[in-house]
């Protein structure tokens, strides 16, 4: 080994003497290396070096995003010649329909097709059935298709919207209508009308985010049973026995024997599709049982001996389930993922000797949710008997308490990366993060609950840590005093020499995520000792609420988003107030409507160096509409470096000048990505024109880089 290192440094010094350049190297090796790199802005970057490299760049890219507008024909790129994986579901203005901007709507997509020869996965916004009648026969090859609709459905007859995708495209493998609104009864027919391509089928996803509608027993039977090669199945259904088409054990069983080669299955109850976050107080049953047995579960299990994945969110109690869960790990040996909802008794958890759930040591991702009577000791269990796992998440697990996260976090802390701690009664975020003070410094992902309410604590375990779990109650919701002596006082831990609060450092902490209560301040969160991430890039925040019956607010109150300044490498966000209710235009006397709560959320956003935002903006329930206020504009111009700002709404084209402000800003868009998705405005919000004109006016702009 010495030898031969000492011979390919001689060999590289002979090298540099000759001055061998980068360029030496033949274009074969120098394609496989620009081939591995993948971010868009250091293609883009590496691009621009020189000519040569240009060439190359542009002709190993295989994925492209258009998000130009498609009236501009004439800048359509033609140098992408090896792109494979196409989407035009972001081409502006988002939600039209991209052929109906062409009088020759053939011609536009013979160009798309002379363009992108190579095209095997599309994204498209389908929003009417003519486009995929002429996009399909373009490119007949496609492997893999994702529609993407949030207007309603335009077409009567049913499965009407896939008949020219399943007539020209008979080698699909991949179908993806989760952001794809249509009736539950569409896709059965279709399928059946087709059944070369049914069968080709390897990956169907139907776990659809645009409807609360979900698909009936017969009809789930009726797909796999045309589906005979699925690997992966996702769906949503209806688990409650008391409404007609209810999914039962039976129906599993029968699913699992229509595809036995599945290595993926989410089924998901359609009530779970909501964000809502749960009442930390209920006792964790519902008033229903599922109608899931357990012998009848594992005849599921030995049905699927390829399976790798597992999501079953039932949202109706499944009980003393520890014993097919047992069988899951000899049933299904190549199980890693598993995630699971509303089953209880997943784990005894009585003494030191692993059960249930405990037994599938396999696992390298865990999530459970809405167990009742899921304890620490079954915690324990489950972490001795699972040493492999990564990610780990409970949610709206009301028995579990800081020692069992704790032991958790001692025990995994080799392996695991993601954690995820959310709706516990007894788990506020002061005392979720110092349970997670054992693996603090190799943590990548974190979703935690902004609660900063008193956790009650009986026992000896009050009297040894309320010196460090005293959580911070909100005297008053919105306008709370925070003095940071105080806060560093509870929330900090003295480092014993006298001389001060040492922080803790999270070094390797990357994305965190956060629920916070509508009315709420963010200020608290650094103090609560995450001060200090010195490589967190992206922050994801869901507010959820009912602003309406609270005061409204007036500056200086804020949210706490300049609080985010201590994160130097903060970069990306997403603020998501589309589950904060409040008044659209007028309010009742005494209430604000949501203009000044706009103001309330976003001030002081301008204070951080984001490049990527993300933003909901709140909603009225009784108006089908989110839109961009006044406040809100102005301060979104604030944010000098963004180069990103996508705004899941409307917003008036006035308003939209404001964005112009910003010269770092070069893709922008408004989604109405809601259902239904309006129509037909009656104002100068999303119009067509309004957006073409605002896209000109951006383009205009010198960038700086």
């Amino acid at each position: 080994m010495a030898a031969d290192h000492e011979q390919v440094e001689e060999i590289m010094a002979r090298s540099f003497n000759n001055n061998v350049h980068f360029h030496d190297i033949p274009d074969a090796i120098l394609s496989s290396i620009f081939s591995l790199i993948t971010d868009t802005r250091s293609r883009n970057a590496m691009s621009l070096v020189c000519l040569k490299w240009h060439l190359i760049e542009r002709s190993t890219r295989t994925f492209l995003s258009l998000r130009g507008n498609i009236r501009d024909l004439f800048l359509l790129p033609t140098c992408f010649r090896a792109v494979t994986n196409l989407d035009l579901s972001l081409v502006s203005p988002w939600g039209s329909p991209i052929l109906d901007s062409s009088q020759n709507t053939a011609l536009l997509a013979q160009a798309l097709r002379w363009t992108f020869p190579s095209v095997v996965t599309l994204t498209v916004y389908a929003r009417n059935p003519s486009i995929l009648k002429f996009l399909a026969p373009q490119w007949p090859h496609l492997r893999q298709v994702k529609l993407v609709r949030w207007h309603q459905r335009s077409s009567t007859t049913l499965g009407f919207d896939f008949l020219a995708l399943f007539e020209h495209c008979h080698s699909l493998a991949s179908l993806d209508l989760s952001h794809f609104y249509n009736w539950t009864e569409d896709l059965p027919p279709a399928l059946e009308a087709y059944p070369s391509v049914a069968a080709s089928l390897s990956h169907l996803n139907i776990l659809n985010y645009t409807s609360a509608q979900g698909f009936k027993s017969h009809e789930l039977l009726a797909i796999t049973s045309a589906c005979p090669n699925l690997r992966e199945f996702l769906a949503t259904c209806i688990f409650d026995h008391r409404y007609f088409g209810s999914v039962g054990d039976e129906t599993l069983l029968s699913l699992a024997t229509n595809c036995p080669r599945l290595s993926l299955l989410h089924l998901v109850d359609s009530s779970s599709m909501s964000a809502a976050r749960g009442n930390p107080d209920n006792d964790g049953y519902t008033t229903e049982d599922a109608r899931i047995r357990q012998n009848m579960l594992i005849e599921m299990f030995s049905a699927l001996p390829l399976l790798e994945e597992l999501v079953l969110d039932v949202c109706h109690n499944v009980r003393d389930t520890w014993v097919a869960l047992e069988m899951l790990n000899s049933k299904c040996p190549r199980l890693k993922s598993l995630k699971l909802g509303q089953f209880h008794g997943v784990c005894k958890g009585i003494d030191a000797r692993p059960d249930g759930i405990a037994l599938c040591s396999r696992l390298e991702s865990l999530s459970i949710k809405n167990c009742a009577d899921l304890t620490d000791s079954g915690l324990i269990s489950i972490s001795l008997g699972c040493p492999r796992l990564t990610k780990f998440e409970v949610q709206g697990c009301k028995k579990i308490t800081r020692l069992g996260m704790t032991k958790v976090a001692s025990i995994l802390r080799k392996t695991l990366t993601e954690v995820k701690i959310s709706c516990c009664k007894h788990l506020n975020t002061v005392t979720s993060l110092q349970a997670l003070e054992p693996i603090q410094d190799s943590l990548q992902r974190l979703h935690i609950d902004c609660v900063w309410e008193m956790v009650e604590q009986s026992g000896s375990e009050a009297t040894s840590s309320s010196a460090k779990s005293a959580g911070l109650k909100c005297s008053e919701k919105r306008r709370g005093i925070w003095e940071e002596t105080n806060l560093k006082k509870k929330y900090k831990k003295y480092n014993g020499n006298g001389d001060g609060y040492a922080s803790s450092t999270w070094e390797k902490l990357q994305c965190l995520s956060l629920w916070i209560e509508a009315g709420e301040l963010l200020n608290p969160l650094a103090l609560a000792g995450l001060d200090d991430c010195p490589v967190l890039e992206e922050i994801q925040i869901k507010v959820e609420g009912d602003c309406r019956h609270q005061s409204s607010p007036s500056p200086p109150d804020d949210f706490g988003l300049s609080s985010l300044r201590c994160y130097p490498r903060l970069s990306k966000m997403e603020l998501d107030c589309q589950t904060a209710i409040g008044y659209a235009l007028t309010a009742p006397s005494g209430h604000g409507d949501l203009s000044p709560w706009e103001r309330f959320y976003l001030n002081g956003i301008g204070k951080l160096n984001l490049a990527e935002l993300n933003y909901w903006p709140p909603q009225d329930i009784d108006v089908n509409r989110r839109s961009l206020s006044l406040p809100a504009a102005g301060l979104l111009a604030q944010c000098r470096t963004m180069r990103k700002l996508f705004v899941h709404g409307t917003a008036n084209e006035h308003l939209l000048m404001f964005l112009l402000k910003v010269q770092t800003l070069r893709d922008f868009q408004l989604r109405e990505d809601y259902y239904p998705a309006p129509e037909n405005d009656t104002s100068t919000e999303m119009r067509i024109d309004s957006c073409s004109r605002f896209e000109d006016a951006l383009n205009r702009r010198a960038i700086p880089d």
